[in-house]
């Protein structure tokens, strides 16, 4: 199966690895043809509103849109999780998401980078042991709509992971800590879903 990781911003290069690892055929996606040759997508960590700005330069925003809409299997980290959500709060004037989680999302919800934080997650789909979460200027899920499970909450209950049908969505960064559990989880979606534009 190809995995694409979309490679416009972010840490794109470390979930290519993670992914290559668990045994994905991976492809870094910059153009919009690229779409059709992948079976599931990740989009990396990064700066939401300079991801959001380079998808609509090239191309790729629309198209991105319509995969998820048609049933792409997409798991976002941190802002990459930005960019799935149908609603942004404390974006930047004019920023736009691909859509597709009938969630809203605070960006930055912990503040600055110096205040970027470790902890261990309970995570049931996932079973034991805890999941080790690195949280680098993150998102928080502020709402869950109807179609959306809610996967892991810190312990003042505020959601940190989410799933809705093919969508995957952490608020945290398990490719740069070894926590390899959540890309095997979605390439289990990827090779049920059987996707092909």
């Amino acid at each position: 199966m190809s995995v694409g990781v979309l490679a416009l911003q972010g840490d794109f290069r470390e979930h290519a690895v993670v992914l290559r690892n668990l045994g994905a055929e991976v492809e870094l996606i910059r153009r919009p043809e690229e779409l059709a040759r992948i079976s599931g997508l990740v989009i990396p960590g990064g700066e939401s509103s300079v991801m959001d700005k380079l998808a609509r330069a090239f191309g790729l925003a629309e198209p991105l849109a319509g995969a998820v809409r048609s049933g792409l299997p997409v798991y976002g980290t941190c802002a990459g999780l930005i960019m799935l959500a149908d609603t942004v709060i404390d974006g930047i004037q004019g920023q736009q998401t691909i859509g597709g989680f009938d969630i809203a999302v605070r960006r930055n919800a912990f503040g600055s980078q110096t205040l970027s934080f470790e902890t261990d997650l309970d995570v049931p789909v996932l079973g034991e042991p805890l999941v080790h979460a690195v949280f680098i200027r993150a998102p928080v899920v502020e709402s869950v709509g109807p179609r959306t499970r809610a996967l892991a909450t810190l312990p003042d209950g505020r959601c940190v992971a989410v799933e809705q049908g093919n969508l995957l969505g952490t608020s945290f960064h398990p490719e740069i800590t070894g926590e390899h559990r959540f890309h095997a989880y979605f390439l289990q979606k990827v090779a049920a879903a059987g996707y092909r534009r």
